[in-house]
């Protein structure tokens, strides 16, 4: 399987989906990972696609124009109080788009019920043809491996993945070890990045990284490609958000030079152009 690549939310905070499916395309992207999922933030821009028919006119003009699809959208969370419903019209939407999949995360304390939502939105997305990948992330309730696929095993749903963010990986410190023992129809895509390889002890600073400090892939301390070579040949979105970066350059040039050194990398260290080239 060749690789590709998509460009996530994250890279480009706060850019609408039309705009971002440009710049993707112009970056050369294959696909787009978008946000129409509002989460409540502060300052956060609100791009239902649901809600806001200008805004599904024109990310639909711009992903015929591109011809890039969308890979996945964010972000459907488990959290107490979130009812797994109000998800639907924009799962109805991303399945109108040709989107793939659901990104989720849990960020409840109580496992019954985080096991009980996470599977309705199983559920509810296998109406649409969507899977549902459930990434865990250090500030969240589900934090780790091991308890992301004790969340999976419970809820047994087919259309139920995995979704492993390499910053998320490393600080967890999981290691390649348990990770080559997951099942492999779990992985459908990736979240790439690279980060410093000393774990943060203050909470704000690792949010602060997870946010706006993350680093280019090779440019950090995280063995990126003992992640790549652990699991399948899948799409890799490209979550990289570094702000200082795109204060820089601009996020559209950012984002291309994301993509540029994430192919170098892989040129260099993926296990299947290392075993093209020792052909």
């Amino acid at each position: 399987m060749e690789q590709q690549f998509s460009l996530a939310y994250l890279s480009v905070i706060n850019t609408p989906p039309p705009e971002m499916t440009y710049m993707a395309a112009r970056a050369g992207y294959d696909f787009v990972s978008l946000r129409p999922i509002n989460m409540g933030l502060p300052n956060e821009p609100d791009f239902s696609l649901a809600s806001n028919k200008t805004l599904l006119r024109d990310t639909k003009r711009a992903l015929r124009e591109t011809g890039l699809e969308v890979l996945d959208i964010e972000l459907a969370r488990v959290a107490d109080g979130i009812d797994p419903m109000t998800y639907e019209p924009e799962f109805e939407i991303a399945a109108e788009l040709g989107a793939r999949h659901v990104l989720s995360s849990i960020w409840s304390d109580d496992r019954s019920y985080s096991i009980e939502q996470f599977a309705k939105i199983c559920d509810l997305a296998k109406q649409y043809n969507l899977t549902v990948e459930l990434e865990y992330v250090p500030i969240a309730s589900i934090s780790n491996l091991a308890d992301t696929l004790d969340i999976l095993d419970a809820a047994q749903k087919d259309n139920a993945g995995l979704m492993i963010d390499i910053h998320h990986f490393h600080r967890a410190q999981d290691t390649i070890a348990d990770l080559s023992k997951v099942p492999k129809e779990l992985f459908r895509f990736v979240h790439l990045c690279d980060a410093p390889g000393e774990i943060p002890t203050d909470h704000d600073e690792l949010v602060r990284i997870i946010r706006e400090g993350r680093s280019y892939v090779g440019e950090g301390g995280i063995d990126v490609a003992g992640v790549i070579n652990s699991i399948p040949t899948v799409p890799y979105s490209i979550e990289l958000p570094n702000k200082e970066q795109a204060d820089l350059l601009g996020y559209e040039e950012f984002a291309r030079r994301c993509l540029v050194k994430a192919k170098e990398y892989f040129k260099k260290n993926s296990r299947s152009n290392q075993e093209i080239n020792m052909r």
